[in-house]
């Protein structure tokens, strides 16, 4: 069965003859059903394919109504839920609100007020009941419990930070590119001893390797052309504070060498000079290299390697904290909704499914870059899946029953608006770029540029 019908409502009661009546009823009014008959289900069926909105029953005996909300919530919070039962209880009623439900409806269920409510909440839908969790952001100060993330990996790794954090100990970051290395060696630089002095990033594979060491040491006056005058390096900018080595697998052997040393003694020399000089830095290093396989290949110093190693923070991709998915989706649209001055709710159900099965082979930067291209094409309040990249629709395509739509027919209505439609969707079909959209549209660059800006698009 394709899945075409945004409004898609999934109807959960243990009462079999009350949810027979419920999708004879609810189906009548033009809306696609599916029913579950206990809680269990109710989860199950969420996970396999975007519902627009859940109809439940609190009382129900393998699970409750409750407990599943809460699951689903945590599983997909776009989806709007309405609680229904025949116990007017006002402690559930209170419960039930506060773990995240849309409504509350008793039982014997008053047909037109349900059919309000559906609407109502069809309508608003857009992540509210999570609001106060979805808004925990990384401050500019990185405090740990600011790091977004309620995923066990995620708490295991901030539980780990704050031990590590407050001590002299070398760190070594670990994780695929775009996990938030940097981020976390920030946090720890935050929350360390030293947070009130400098903290210096050196991205060691950004840099040739005379130019590494220039950088790292300093150099004297007239050690290499162009050098008129004495330099500090990274490490002596960083005394009393902390440096963060990033990509430290991509140096080179020599430099491995030079490295050891300082971390064994805590000396250097500039480039060009004799003199030895001490500093008093902390040590943390990232990579998204197999340092243990590097070693055995010969590629690494084992010596740097268990010297960098005394204490190993491996952030997970984003494909083993899928629960971190609907948090991190909705701190990037916030802050680019404001960066871009747009008014955003949130995501429809179905495009929150689609960001939450597919594997973010780019971490939470590829994620990030979604969200942010999503907001800037936006016509309306909420992210659909027509804002995110055929490379999530696609991939979501081969997993599920769903295909995109047909595109809307462009018969009676203003030249302007089709036009704008057309190039905002190629635009998006493209993946953002630019000259591939001008080639597709057959215009040049200058025209689409002038296109973009009329509406509102740098």
């Amino acid at each position: 069965m394709t899945i075409q019908n945004p409004s898609h409502i999934l109807i959960v009661d243990d009462d079999l003859n009350h949810l027979k009546t419920l999708q004879t009823i609810v189906r009548s009014w033009g809306y696609q059903v599916s029913t579950a008959d206990d809680g269990v289900k109710a989860v199950e069926s969420v996970k396999e394919k975007p519902f627009a909105l859940i109809l439940m029953d609190v009382r129900m005996a393998q699970m409750s109504g409750i407990e599943a909300l809460k699951q689903i919530k945590q599983y997909n919070p776009a989806i709007p839920i309405l609680i229904m039962t025949a116990y007017s209880s006002v402690d559930s009623a209170v419960e039930a609100l506060k773990s995240g439900a849309y409504d509350y409806l008793t039982k014997p269920l008053d047909f037109e007020v349900l059919k309000i409510s559906l609407a109502r909440a069809l309508e608003h839908s857009g992540l509210k009941a999570e609001n106060a969790t979805l808004k925990s952001k990384m401050s500019a100060d990185y405090e740990l419990e600011n790091i977004i993330g309620r995923s066990r990996p995620m708490k295991e790794l901030v539980d780990m930070m704050s031990m590590v954090a407050p001590s002299e100990a070398t760190v070594l970051i670990t994780g695929e590119s775009g996990t938030g290395k940097e981020l976390i060696a920030k946090s720890i630089h935050h929350n360390s001893q030293r947070k009130d002095r400098a903290l210096v990033v050196v991205n060691c594979a950004a840099l040739t390797e005379t130019l590494l060491e220039s950088e790292l040491f300093g150099h004297e006056k007239g050690a290499f052309t162009g050098a008129d005058k004495r330099r500090e390096g990274r490490f002596k900018q960083a005394d009393k504070g902390t440096i963060f080595l990033d990509e430290i697998g991509e140096t080179s052997a020599a430099m491995q060498a030079k490295l050891l040393r300082v971390i064994q003694e805590r000396e250097i020399q500039r480039v060009g000079g004799e003199e030895t000089l001490s500093v008093d830095v902390r040590i943390l290093a990232a990579t998204n290299r197999n340092l243990e396989e590097d070693v055995k290949n010969g590629k690494f110093r084992e010596d740097l390697f268990y010297r960098l190693n005394v204490v190993t923070l491996r952030i997970p991709p984003l494909r083993e904290r899928q629960d971190d998915t609907p948090l991190l989706a909705q701190h990037f649209l916030e802050k680019y909704a404001k960066k871009n001055h747009k008014q955003v709710k949130g995501f429809s159900p179905l495009a929150m499914d689609m960001l939450l099965k597919y594997a973010w082979p780019g971490n939470v930067r590829e994620l990030e870059n979604v969200i942010e291209r999503a907001v800037i094409l936006l016509p309306d309040e909420h992210i659909t899946e027509k804002e995110l990249p055929v490379t999530i629709t696609s991939s979501y395509a081969e997993k599920s029953e769903w295909v995109a739509p047909p595109p809307p027919v462009a018969a009676n209505r203003p030249l302007e608006e089709v036009e704008k439609e057309a190039i905002l969707a190629t635009l998006n079909d493209s993946g953002g770029n630019k000259s591939e959209t001008a080639r597709r549209l057959a215009i040049n660059r200058k025209t689409l540029h002038k296109k973009l800006k009329d509406y509102g698009i740098g």
